[in-house]
Parts: structure tokens; sequence; C-alpha cells
């Protein structure tokens, strides 16, 4: 069996390449373990992760079945079944945890219940030391008669360290990936990882542009304590991420109550009918998110929130922009300029949505010309279209 287990360790050393994905990783593993004597019935993995909403995730591997992966919220730290559990004692000591089922003490955890009624009869947590000296964990059982040999026992504690260090790699990996997405979306994350990291490296790009924000923010922001304010302020926001991301959008920044997204377009334009078409429907979904949105905490009631955001469509300068060693990546050109002013003037018209001349003739149903407008900094007035079921509001 060493050989086998040796064979298997330069395997992980070297990447263990011929598994694509976590998954495969661990159910390839557990099968070459197998073959070479380890009597496993199942193995769970689970690493802790750095994401604003995901605690942690999870990979168990059972004989015959795919590798189940899920995902943890920080609240299960406080949760009666990870209390209960022999990881809570591997997570508070760093060190290994071991129990035979047949074992008096075994009863104290609800989890070797549902173990026994399998044929379980040996359980060992095995920790996944990282080199920032941080520690996850690996939990291996058996339905071998009298449990797992020392030999065995062995064979896994050999297996692990490489196992620990590339979940490790692949870990970094993704969490990079996951704060990239959350902190400058997906296409710019990509274009991140991919390089594209130089001050300078640009490109253009053809894309409807959205630009909106909050009516009345500064007079909240007066009125309410600042962490009501940012609560609001977040709920606000959802309802409008979720529905740009269905419709193909991309949201590139928040800046105070305001937000920028792009949805790209073809470069010869050929679907930007369909893009502003998707983009109105993202539109519309944020129109009755925020009408119903109300926000209670304590004595504070807010409702009758209401916004504005203008679309437009033309080429932006897409990429890293900045000073020193501090960069943005983000987009910018006449085309976000004129969504920005274009959002100016729906507040002076009472509208939620305004389109541009541009945007309106690439997707012309449903829009009222509302008129020219002198835009600041522009040379030429841009003539502004309304939505034709949408009134004015109310001052």
């Amino acid at each position: 069996m060493q050989s086998e287990l040796r064979a298997i360790s330069d395997w992980l050393i070297d990447g263990a390449r011929s598994a694509v994905g976590p998954g495969a990783l661990l159910s390839q593993l557990c099968e070459r373990l197998v073959a070479a004597g380890l009597p496993l019935w199942r193995v769970g993995i689970f690493v802790r992760t750095l994401h604003p909403d995901i605690f942690g995730r999870n990979f168990i591997w059972r004989q015959g079945q795919e590798v189940a992966i899920g995902t943890a919220d920080f609240d299960i730290q406080q949760s009666p079944e990870f209390l209960r559990s022999p990881l809570a004692i591997l997570y508070s000591s760093g060190e290994e945890v071991r129990y035979r089922l047949d074992d008096p003490e075994s009863r104290n955890f609800p989890f070797f219940d549902d173990m026994r009624a399998e044929g379980v009869t040996d359980y060992v947590a095995l920790p996944l030391r990282f080199i920032d000296g941080d520690y996850h964990a690996s939990s291996w059982t058996t339905k071998q008669s009298g449990g797992f040999t020392d030999a065995q026992l062995d064979g896994l504690r050999m297996v692990v360290r490489p196992l620990a260090r590339l979940i490790e790699v692949i870990g970094m990996r993704r969490i990079a990936s996951m704060l990239l997405d959350t902190y400058v979306g997906n296409r710019a994350g990509e274009r991140i990882l991919a390089g594209q990291i130089r001050r300078g490296h640009t490109e253009t790009m053809l894309a409807a542009i959205w630009l909106s924000d909050l009516r009345g923010f500064t007079a909240l922001s007066d009125r309410l304590p600042p962490e009501t304010m940012v609560k609001v302020l977040n709920s606000y926001f959802d309802c409008q991420v979720g529905p740009i991301l269905r419709n193909g959008g991309e949201v590139l920044k928040f800046m105070g109550d305001g937000l920028l997204a792009v949805f790209p377009i073809a470069e010869d334009g050929a679907d930007a009918a369909k893009v502003c078409a998707r983009m109105l429907e993202a539109v519309n979904e944020c129109r009755g998110h925020v009408d119903a949105m109300s926000y209670v905490d304590g004595n504070h009631v807010i409702d009758s929130f209401r916004f504005g955001v203008a679309l437009h469509v033309g080429q932006v300068l897409y990429g890293n922009i900045g000073g020193g060693n501090r960069l943005d990546f983000t987009c910018i050109g006449p085309a976000v300029n004129l969504a920005a002013r274009m959002e100016k003037i729906a507040g002076r018209l009472n509208r939620t949505v305004v389109a541009s001349a541009r945007f309106a003739g690439a997707f012309a149903d449903g829009w009222a010309d509302l008129g020219e407008f002198p835009i600041a900094g522009f040379a030429n007035a841009e003539r502004v279209y309304g939505l034709r079921d949408e009134a004015p509001l109310q001052a």
C-alpha cells in the first residue's frame, strides 16, 4: 500500500492534473485511495473562504455517488448541529479527532447516529494546515470491521499533507476570483486575472450604459443615523443589482447612492436592439422593486423610495485607470459623462427613466420625446426620451 500512497501523494503534488474542478479532485482522490487499499465510505472536505456572504464550502464523497458540494453561511458557527459535532473540536483545537463508533463517548454527537445507521465503524477528522498557519478540516469514515488500522491512518495522514497544499492553492485562486467578481464585476475580474493589470491597459467597448441614483439621498443622510443609511443603501442596491446581472449587465461601480453599469454590445452593433431590450427589462424590474421597498429599523419607517436612471449607448474606454499604486478597473469616456448629465435631467423632469436618442433609436418601443436639452460640457443639445407609460412624478 505504501507505494500506491506515494504515487497518490506525487499526483497531488503535481497538481492532480487529471481532475478538472474541486469535485473531480475529491472523487478521483477517494477512488485512488480505495484502489490502494483504504476502505473509505464517506469523506468530507470543509474549507473556510473569504466571501461577504459565505463562511465556507463543503465537499462530500460517498462510495458510488457523485461528490455533493455545498456552502455554509456565517450562522453555522453558532448552530447546534455544528457546536455538537466532532468538527467543532477540530476547529477549536487544530488537532486530529478520532472516534470509533462503538465507543460510548461517540453517543454525544448526533452526527454519529446517522453514521452508525449507515454501518460506519470509525471516524477520523484531520486538519488541513495551510502555510499561513490557518487550518481547515477533512473527515474520513469506514465501514470496515474494527475501524481503520494504524497503517491505514498513517496513510491518510501522509496524503493529507499534499492535499492541504493543493486545496490551499485552489482556494486562493477561487478567493481571488470571487473577490474580484464582488468588487469589480465578473468581466473585469476575468480580465484582471488574465493579466490586464498595468495602468493604461484599456480597450474600447460598445455598450448600453446605466447610471442611476437615489432621489433625496442627501436629505435622508442628514436625518438618519449613518448605520441605518448604510442598510437603506444596501437594500436599495439589492433592488438593482439582481435585475442587472440577470439581464446580462455588469455593475462596475457604486458611487455613494449612484450605480454605474454596462451592458456590452457587439462591435458591429448587430445585437444592440436585444441588449437595450434586456436593459429595459432590468429597469422595469427595478422600478417595481424600488416602488415596493420599505425599510424599518427601530423607530425609523421609510417608504416611498424614488430613483432615477439614465440610459445611453456609446463607446466607452474600459480598463485600468489610476495613479501611483492605486488602480481602478472602470469605464470612462464622453458616453459615460453624457449618461451622468442625463441622469440629472431625469431628476429635473421628475422622471424615473430617461434615454438618449441613441438608446431610443436602438430600441424604439414605448418612448415619448421629452425635448432637447443643453448638456453641460457638450457642444450640442441632446434629445431626451421618457417612457410613455410613466407620468412625471410629483415633486
